[in-house]
């Protein structure tokens, strides 16, 4: 019989519907997430008018309920973050459905540098190049962080049990620095069976970061860089 298990290093939010849909695709799927979130308050923004609020991540959200108007444009990278913003209570909602660079093209088809502020709500060292981005296009930019993320100490012992024993199919990575901080929390010898997994990677970049660490197991890549994406990737237990 073949191996089943399949790792999800991905942190809340997108966790949870992640191990469903591993689940409904036939895996038996395991957490293990490899960052962990510490949110920060929205600090206060300067008296200027913000015309709309960029998203890149779901992690951002929380910081913005109650200090946000409801009813304030936002522009997201993917579906699901979208959803989880309506979810937040907030109504005008587009979504890029790809990565930054999408992002970019769906504001430029909606404002001009004349239209106002653009606000970024991003982690700490993210959202670094988009707002450089829009700046050189001529927006005006405020980035704000609004959640911290560090590399998660140790891994759960019954996720190296499942590795140790051969029972895992597959890792799913979500993004280059997850991929190192789940790899790091790794002994050598864990390494080096983890080298013997497939990954399923949500980006060529991703793929480049799992390269760099000598892996020899397959690396599939998904179609598009979002959740639905990776689990094709992955594909059906048969």
């Amino acid at each position: 019989m073949h191996a089943k298990g399949v790792i999800v290093t991905r942190p809340e939010p997108g966790l949870t519907e992640t191990l469903l849909a591993v689940q409904k695709a036939g895996w038996d799927a395991y957490p293990s997430p490899s960052l962990c979130i510490t949110l920060r308050e929205l600090l206060p923004l300067p008296p200027r008018t913000i015309c709309a609020v960029l998203l890149t991540s779901g992690q951002a959200i929380p910081a913005l309920c109650g200090k946000i108007p409801q009813e304030m444009p936002f522009y997201v990278v993917g579906d699901r973050t979208a959803e989880r913003v309506r979810q937040a209570g907030f109504v005008n909602v587009q979504s890029a459905n790809g990565n930054a660079e999408d992002l970019i093209k769906c504001v430029c088809q909606h404002y001009t540098p004349l239209s106002g502020t653009l606000l970024i709500a991003t982690g700490r060292g993210c959202g670094i190049t988009l707002a450089d981005t829009l700046r050189q296009i001529g927006f005006r930019v405020i980035r704000r962080v609004v959640y911290e993320t560090r590399a998660t100490a140790e891994i759960d012992s019954s996720v190296i049990t499942l590795l140790e024993q051969r029972l895992v199919a597959a890792i799913m990575f979500f993004s280059a620095r997850s991929t190192i901080s789940w790899f790091g929390a790794l002994s050598q010898s864990q390494q080096k069976i983890a080298r013997t997994v497939r990954s399923v990677v949500i980006s060529e970049t991703v793929a480049r970061t799992v390269e760099s660490l000598k892996w020899k197991a397959p690396i599939s890549v998904a179609s598009h860089p979002h959740a639905i994406g990776m689990i094709n990737a992955l594909g059906r237990y048969s």
